[in-house]
């Protein structure tokens, strides 16, 4: 069922009037995001038209944008990944560990999302797996699927990496797998410096390379001394990190993922309402105890705040390291699972999920028979007309 309100809606609607607001502030992938959700599954982007061989039911299906910030097309990407991914679960169990920058540096990550957002990737994947290598914290290799968020419940712009991370890894000579001790998986407060220094570090060396730009409020950061003092400050707070208890289990882990890996800045079922030139949603105080509660905005910030989170061009928001990283993971999940003795049939049925009957992609409405394509039309194309079923046989 359609929401009653979407972000394409109010994107049409004040869309036009925001940008030529802000024509000399709008960059380039803001402006193709606002345009590719405004005509998301419109007949501006082309479609076809299914019909029931079984009931001659007949509908128009419009093409979908595929844009990554995009909240409808999400889900279908989101299914595609997790059936890919399905495979390479581990029968032990996974941790969530959340790595978040402080406010000073946040702000110099928005002005610089490629270069900060790569640091911040790199930072965190090996603060895990130097831990993880110590004999006195695990002794193991690891891996990690690890995926970036830039937002938080009210839109503003709060950068963070969620990294799941199964419970052990292969020990150095590679003759056995270690487990991590139950319930438990590395000391945050280990984590939390290490990482706090990996960061600080690369992100120095990117400042003394000139691969940093400073605008506006944080402007006064490119002067050397200024950016010193900064890092000096940050460098003797605490950062936050913290560590989830375990999942159950294998099928936990992908309900997981299906909610955290292809999310987007807010979900259409979150919206409320779009009228008097402003916008309610609904969110959750975590401060609170997740208490739900509903913020209204004018348009023009509601906007403002979503636009915050697109991310620049080749910028991968979902990556994989260690045994999980892309290029051998299949040889090495293998011997994975032979060093946790899983390679039999009846192991293998606990990490893989039961498989079930395939359900009809596009079933009828009416029925639930399978819909055939009866026309297709392309963006800049006018619609088909009828009729679509000849019935002169």
């Amino acid at each position: 069922m359609r929401p009653a309100v979407e972000v394409a809606d109010i994107f049409r609607r004040y869309g036009e009037a925001w940008r030529q607001a802000h024509d000399g502030h709008l960059g380039r992938v803001e402006r193709r995001v606002m345009s590719a959700i405004e005509l998301c599954r419109t007949a501006a982007l082309g479609g076809h038209v299914e019909g029931c061989r079984t009931c001659r039911t007949v509908r128009v299906a419009y093409n979908s944008c595929r844009n990554r910030h995009c909240p409808k097309c999400q889900g279908a990407a989101a299914r595609d990944w997790l059936e890919a991914r399905a495979g390479d679960l581990l029968p032990v169990p996974y941790f969530h560990v959340v790595f978040t920058l402080p406010e000073e540096i946040a702000a110099i990550a928005f002005q610089n999302k490629k270069r900060v957002y790569g640091i911040l990737f790199r930072a965190a994947a090996e603060t895990l797996r130097i831990i993880a290598a110590d004999p006195r914290h695990l002794g193991a290799g690891i891996g990690l699927i690890a995926v970036l968020h830039s937002w938080g419940q009210t839109l503003n712009y709060h950068p963070h990496l969620h990294c799941i991370v199964p419970g052990g890894g292969p020990s150095p000579d590679g003759s056995r797998w270690v487990a991590c001790r139950p319930n438990f998986f590395l000391p945050v407060r280990v984590l939390s410096r290490l990482f706090r220094r990996l960061f600080l570090e690369a992100l120095r060396a990117a400042f003394e390379v000139g691969q940093l730009q400073f605008f506006g409020e944080i402007e006064e950061l490119a002067d050397p001394p200024a950016f010193a003092r900064m890092l000096t400050s940050v460098s003797r707070r605490d950062w936050v990190v913290y560590a989830k208890p375990p999942f159950g289990g294998p099928g936990q882990v992908l309900a997981y993922l299906s909610r955290y890996t292809h999310r987007v800045a807010i979900a259409n079922s979150r919206l409320i309402s779009m009228e008097d030139d402003r916008v309610t949603f609904r969110w959750r105080d975590y401060r609170r105890g997740r208490r739900p509660r509903r913020m209204t905005l004018d348009a023009g910030e509601f906007i403002r705040r979503f636009l915050l989170h697109t991310l620049p061009d080749g910028v991968h928001r979902i990556r994989h390291y260690g045994f999980l990283a892309n290029g051998q993971r299949a040889a090495r999940l293998t011997t994975c699972r032979a060093l946790l003795a899983a390679g039999t049939p009846e192991a293998a049925d606990r990490v893989r999920p039961a498989t079930s009957p395939e359900p009809v992609s596009r079933p009828c409405p009416c029925c639930g028979r399978p819909m055939v394509t009866l026309a297709v039309w392309y963006h800049g194309q006018a619609p088909p007309t009828g009729p679509f079923w000849n019935d002169s046989s």
